[in-house]
């Protein structure tokens, strides 16, 4: 046990910067990834172990909303396997640092997994919406579509953009703390957030409404993100 708490020291001092970091990601996610990291170095695990074992907890969950009828028990166990997939994507990062064993195809199969699970999110939601859903209007199967094109632009651009920015020669602003308002504020955009918002998949009224205001949200962040960025190379 000593040594657990050691290495859960060692990670909590080792964090990434919590700059431009929702709450969510900050205090939940993080910290949860961080004991899953400090398991996985006890017990031996590679970084790429964690994110193949994030894969396996996604990736039929999002099968499960596609082929099975909502209900609440469903709605539970899609938010605690989509919640403890996102955990295990935080936990190969922080591993890889404390065993300084990171690599550039580590990296390249967690962002592909990242993008992929982005993409099937919003694809398994149009499949249950056609299939169980009584929606309001037939306009509603755009939104997981629209809901898509946000995610995986603000995906794209921000990895873009962080690629670029390391090809200027101007040195680097010195990290901030996330400010609080931030922080909050970023809670909509958070893939934490849209996994909680599996929670309410047993009621279609519900869920319908959480998943359109999180849409919305991203529509919003994705417009905003992009001037930013913009700016920002320029």
């Amino acid at each position: 046990m000593t040594g657990f708490i050691e290495t859960l020291r060692y990670m909590t001092a080792a964090q990434k910067p919590a700059k431009g970091v929702s709450v969510y990601t900050l205090f939940v996610n993080r910290p949860a990834g961080r004991v899953l990291a400090a398991l996985a170095y006890r017990a031996g695990a590679t970084p790429n172990q964690l994110t193949v074992l994030g894969a396996l907890f996604t990736f039929p969950a999002l099968a499960a909303v596609a082929l099975v009828r909502p209900g609440p028990g469903l709605a539970v166990c899609v938010c605690g396997a989509l919640a403890v997939g996102f955990a295990l994507d935080a936990a190969d990062g922080q591993l890889a640092r404390t065993q300084r064993s990171g690599s550039p195809s580590g990296e390249w199969l967690d962002h592909v997994l990242d993008c992929v699970k982005l993409v099937t999110v919003h694809l398994v939601v149009l499949v249950s919406f056609y299939r169980f859903f009584s929606l309001p209007s037939p306009a509603f199967l755009l939104a997981p579509m629209l809901f898509e094109l946000a995610a995986v632009v603000i995906f794209f651009a921000g990895i873009l953009t962080e690629q670029l920015k390391r090809r200027t020669t101007a040195p680097a602003a010195p990290a901030e703390s996330a400010p609080a308002l931030r922080s909050v504020l970023l809670l909509p955009v958070d893939y934490g957030v849209t996994c909680l918002g599996f929670l309410f998949l047993g009621s279609q009224h519900v869920f319908l409404s959480v998943y359109c205001t999180l849409l919305l949200a991203h529509l919003v962040f994705m417009a905003a993100f992009l001037v930013k960025w913009f700016r920002e190379l320029r």
